[in-house]
């Protein structure tokens, strides 16, 4: 069994969103396994269409509950924002406790759904992170695959790709057209395969829209809809200035590598060691393996990239609060040198607050090169601090 990282306040509603398949609902199964509690499964569809006939059926049952039963654990609860105010309403009179999931916050936001007013604490989920894995990750097989949990039961690489083929399927069917989120699937299925292709680059949402056959505005809806399914996220371009950080197109990445591969149609093909599509995929890892750690020890740190005019590109920019700025070059390659800093050591002279460089890579050797950081990825990334203090 794997021990997830995240942690919560015992004695304080919250709401734990994450993308389907990352553990959620086994993660609450365990954790609320010797604690008395009221479980509502919103993905069991009887569940579901008793509570949606009547919301109120739900504020009978808890008020039925024996006091020593404090917790309600609502799973997939966008399905139906209107347990909301039933939570509320025993939140405030009931003094019960509430452990809310969703793995979209769509409909809870276009839906103006109550969110308790500060009375629930907000959490996310997300694939194993290398912390959690420990002896058991296999970089390889996680660059190839990514990391939701599904993938360590199934040995046969076929069946890792039926899985993850069927991941896909499932977020067309149930994400985007039973909550009918777009009129036309069609184009946004097109879109999908294009975004993946183009994850982690700058996005150009006028080539994009070319491409699709679709408006510059319909390209920007969709990428919305992708983060608010929590399909992925927007990477903001650094600069000291907020304004001109608005005027310039962010990057997109995807929340899991096996996802995004199924989804450019590449989950078939291997992944070969040392060319372009590695270097860019475990770029991609580590900048995952940033933000998942972020989220999950409430670091607060905000994180970017940077490029210039002339295409010199820092892979990420590390705003830590208290601390230096932290620019960090990622490398896949075994052995980095000087020739691998020259991007850092021109920055880092230029930028006019105080910042530490880092160099992050698969080289187990630790260096320190004009004051640069050559470190192996998961020191990396205990050295800026996205670990436990």
């Amino acid at each position: 069994m794997i021990n997830r990282i995240i942690t919560h306040q015992k004695n304080n509603s919250f709401f734990l969103f994450g993308p389907r398949g990352t553990g959620k609902s086994t993660w609450l199964q365990q954790e609320f396994s010797k604690i008395p509690h009221l479980y509502i499964d919103l993905l069991n569809p009887d569940e579901e269409e008793r509570l949606a006939k009547n919301p109120g059926a739900l504020l009978a049952q808890i008020e039925s509950l024996p006091k020593t039963c404090q917790w309600i654990v609502i799973d997939e609860v966008q399905k139906l924002p209107k347990l909301l105010d039933v939570a509320h309403l025993c939140i405030e009179k009931h003094h019960k406790l509430f452990a809310l999931t969703g793995s979209s916050a769509r409909k809870l936001k276009r839906g103006h759904a109550n969110l308790l007013a500060g009375r629930a604490f907000m959490y996310h989920f997300f694939p194993l992170t290398h912390l959690e894995l420990g002896t058991q990750l296999d970089l390889h097989q996680a660059l190839q695959w990514g990391s939701l949990p599904k993938l360590l039961q199934l040995q046969d690489p076929q069946d890792k790709i039926r899985y993850l083929r069927t991941y896909t399927q499932t977020y067309l069917k149930e994400e985007i057209v039973a909550e009918q989120v777009i009129r036309k699937l069609d184009p946004f299925r097109m879109f999908l395969e294009i975004a993946a292709q183009q994850n982690s680059e700058i996005l150009n949402f006028s080539n994009i829209a070319r491409d699709v056959g679709v408006d510059t505005v319909t390209i920007q809806s969709y990428f919305q809809i992708l983060q608010d399914t929590l399909m992925g996220f927007l990477l903001p371009p650094f600069h000291e200035s907020i304004r001109k950080r608005q005027r310039t197109n962010p990057k997109f990445y995807f929340f899991d590598l096996g996802v995004k591969r199924a989804l450019e149609g590449n989950i078939g093909l291997d992944l070969p060691e040392g060319n372009y599509g590695y270097g860019k995929t475990f770029e991609h890892f580590v900048i995952l393996e940033a933000l998942r750690l972020n989220a999950y020890f409430e670091k607060d740190y905000r994180f970017s990239y940077l490029r210039t005019k002339e295409s010199a590109e820092i892979d990420l920019i590390v705003e830590r609060p208290g601390a230096p700025l932290a620019l960090l070059e990622i490398k896949s390659a075994k052995q980095v040198d000087e020739r691998d800093i020259r991007t850092l050591r021109a920055f880092k002279g230029d930028m006019k607050q105080k910042t530490e460089a880092y160099c992050l890579s698969r080289d187990p050797i630790p260096k320190m090169i004009e004051g640069i950081h050559l470190l192996p990825w998961e020191m990396g990334l205990k050295k800026i601090g996205l670990h436990p203090k």
